[in-house]
């Protein structure tokens, strides 16, 4: 009897060291070199955190173009703002760039306005195809309720938009504006496009697909001039 109860406690000694060894070629040893656990918290408030590395995986869009953190920044020296082509100079909106550059020291009036540029026709033509994914990124929160609120409403009707950007014929500063902490830029656009709305049949109900139109657009971007993201968020939107 006494035999039975010694094989029967080798036996379970075995299967005892066959599974602690399968459990640890499985879940392996620590040996000092293991990542931390991650913060999400933290890792925001680590001055490592680059933008610009979201930027490469497509989490942030460059918008409108502006110094990057590390251009430029000398605490020690005065900003000197940069003439801009078709500013003249001691006008209203030229003294208003200017107090603007003053408040927020990464902005290039230049850059900016090409980014703006950019900004614009993406932003166009991402409403224009329904584009939800595309426009996030680019506008502040209650525009892009705002756009979103019209994308879903046309696709109720089942109406789409076709649309061709023919392109910009100018874009110019309106207005600048330093609001506290929050720059604001206002921007004209005048562009050419072809647009037509199209009901559930394919029919055109309104535009005209192949008339160029002259288009005007007048739009305001912010930006909060303590952050690092450099990026703009379009704010508003108006015709002229």
């Amino acid at each position: 009897m006494s035999s039975d109860y010694s094989i029967l406690n080798l036996i379970l000694l075995v299967v005892a060291v066959v599974v602690f060894l399968k459990l640890r070629s499985v879940l392996g040893r620590r040996t000092g070199q293991e990542r931390p656990p991650f913060d999400p918290y933290s890792a925001q408030d680590q001055s490592t955190h680059d933008p610009s590395a979201e930027a490469e995986n497509g989490n942030v869009i460059n918008l409108p173009g502006a110094r990057s953190p590390e251009a430029g920044l000398d605490a020690s020296s005065e900003p000197t703002p940069r003439k801009i082509p078709g500013i003249e100079p001691g006008s209203e909106i030229d003294q208003q760039l200017t107090e603007l550059v003053l408040a927020d020291r990464r902005f290039d009036g230049a850059e900016f306005l090409g980014g703006a540029k950019l900004a614009y026709e993406m932003i166009v033509t991402a409403f224009a195809a329904g584009d939800r994914a595309g426009l996030q990124p680019l506008l502040a929160p209650e525009v892009f309720e705002s756009f979103e609120g019209a994308i879903e409403a046309r696709e109720k009707r089942g109406e789409t938009i076709e649309m061709s950007f023919i392109g910009l014929k100018s874009a110019n500063f309106a207005k600048a504006l330093v609001n506290g902490n929050q720059s604001l830029v206002t921007v004209k656009f005048v562009s050419e496009q072809t647009s037509s709305t199209k009901n559930n049949d394919g029919v055109v109900i309104e535009g005209d697909p192949v008339t160029v139109r002259e288009i005007t657009d007048v739009w305001t971007f912010e930006r909060d001039i303590t952050s690092r993201d450099p990026n703009w968020h379009l704010v508003a939107t108006g015709s002229a």
